[in-house]
């Protein structure tokens, strides 16, 4: 078997492509939480404290005679904590519905199961 059709077989199978497709989707899912996370829950959080602090962000607090900017690391944790807690809720949901739509599965299998019971009663009547 030749490189090139080896790789064609390779680029083409199933797998290859699901992982394709979930990497593509995963790098759209990430913009989308972060920016859930940077413009809309983080300013709901963090303006409050920055009003009660008297600071425009948290940038401005460092450690007065150096340069360590706390304030950012600060930042970075809190941006950290609130992507996994979004994300945390996301598949919380996801899972619900798995296990909804599981649940009703099982339930469809168990009639057809038991349609298929009824009929061979009624067959050997």
């Amino acid at each position: 078997m030749g490189i090139i059709s080896e790789f064609k077989k390779f680029s083409l199978q199933g797998n290859v492509i699901d992982l394709a497709v979930g990497v593509v989707i995963g790098a759209s899912f990430s913009k989308i939480v972060s920016s859930l996370v940077d413009d809309i829950i983080t300013p709901a959080v963090l303006t409050p404290a920055l009003k009660a602090a008297r600071l425009a962000d948290l940038g401005q607090l460092v450690i007065t005679g150096t340069a360590i900017k706390y304030g950012n690391f600060l930042s970075e944790i809190i941006s950290f904590t609130l992507v996994a807690f979004a994300l945390f809720l996301v598949i919380k949901g996801v899972n619900a519905a798995k296990r909804k739509e599981a649940t009703a599965q099982a339930v469809s299998g168990t009639d057809k199961l038991l349609t298929e019971i009824r009929d061979v009663l009624k067959e050997k009547k």
